[in-house]
């Protein structure tokens, strides 16, 4: 069974019994301010399914972020593909339930990802897709070891891209 541990934190596989501990942030406003919109409970019935198929298929997706003490429900955060001019690349994406904000808990969780993904996987690039006024995620890329590469189009808007590699 798969699962990466952080000095606070279990990150473990989605399953469809997650969905209410998902919508904690999906029905949230202003932890999705900077996603198209927020998710009802059929849309987070189908992002579950959706990470299930990269796992199968890619062996990665987002992953449920628990509390190591007490399980408590944290967020989430992964490793996504990602098709950027037409090459395929690797996403660390994170999102916190909002009481948890300002903590380092998605420097935490990016990080194990970060290791994860270069150490046990071999990847030796990866990217963090960034809505330009989300200064938070921007300081967590860059905490994670990322540099701010170039502003692309994606998703209808103008999106910042971060990497690092290897």
């Amino acid at each position: 069974m798969f699962q990466l541990e952080t000095n606070r934190m279990i990150l473990r596989k989605m399953k469809l019994s997650d969905v209410e501990k998902l919508r904690r942030i999906f029905t949230d406003p202003i932890a999705m301010q900077f996603y198209p919109s927020t998710k009802n409970e059929e849309e987070t019935v189908a992002w579950i399914k959706w990470n299930q198929g990269n796992y199968e298929k890619y062996g990665i997706g987002f992953w449920i972020a628990e509390n190591k003490q007490d399980g408590e429900f944290i967020g989430q955060c992964g490793l996504v593909p990602q098709e950027i001019n037409l090459q395929q690349e690797i996403e660390i994406g994170y999102l916190i339930v909002r009481k948890y904000w300002g903590q380092g808990l998605a420097t935490e969780c990016a990080v194990a990802c970060r290791e994860y993904s270069f150490h046990k996987l071999g990847h030796d690039r990866l990217i963090s897709l960034i809505d330009k006024r989300n200064v938070a995620s921007r300081r967590v890329a860059e905490n994670v070891g990322m540099t701010w590469k170039k502003e692309i189009s994606k998703w209808n808007k103008t999106i910042q891209l971060y990497s690092i590699t290897k």
